[in-house]
């Protein structure tokens, strides 16, 4: 086989450092599309985007040159520098050091889009906090509480 191709789809979540609620609507506006820049300029084609206040949802399709680890990498990290630069209360700004990647089937596609699309509605019922520990338990991921959060 001369060509190597993937279609990896990836459902990635993360908050802010201490879940602070700092990402409201207006620079959820600025943020989201800058995320899928973000992604999309590393090989990483953005899908969907979303997210409340304190944290972010992530759905695109994996390079095939790279890792998890290296994506998530460069999106906290451009996006970290870039909401800094948003005026004085983000100068401390600062992402959770975990995540949560989880892998999506090309039929369960459409349902995270509107997952993801739909974050503010489902968290007037849901915290965050309740919503990873649904996805770490659906994904099947053994997990310790007490190492989750930060």
């Amino acid at each position: 086989m001369a060509q190597s191709l993937s279609r990896l789809l990836i459902h990635l979540v993360f908050s802010t450092k201490n879940r602070e609620p700092i990402l409201h609507p207006n620079i959820r506006t600025e943020l989201h599309p800058y995320l899928a820049v973000t992604l999309d300029n590393i090989g990483c084609p953005s899908l969907r985007i979303g997210g409340v206040a304190d944290h972010v949802h992530l759905f695109f399709g994996l390079s095939r040159t790279r890792t998890v680890a290296d994506t998530v990498e460069t999106v906290k990290t451009r996006s970290s520098r870039w909401i800094k630069t948003k005026g004085s209360e983000f100068a401390a700004f600062r992402w959770q050091s975990g995540y949560g990647a989880f892998s999506v089937s090309q039929s369960d596609a459409d349902r995270v889009v509107a997952y993801v699309a739909n974050q503010e509605h489902h968290h007037q019922h849901q915290t965050f906090q309740d919503e990873y520990r649904t996805l770490l338990e659906r994904y099947r991921i053994d997990y310790n509480e007490t190492y989750v959060w930060d």
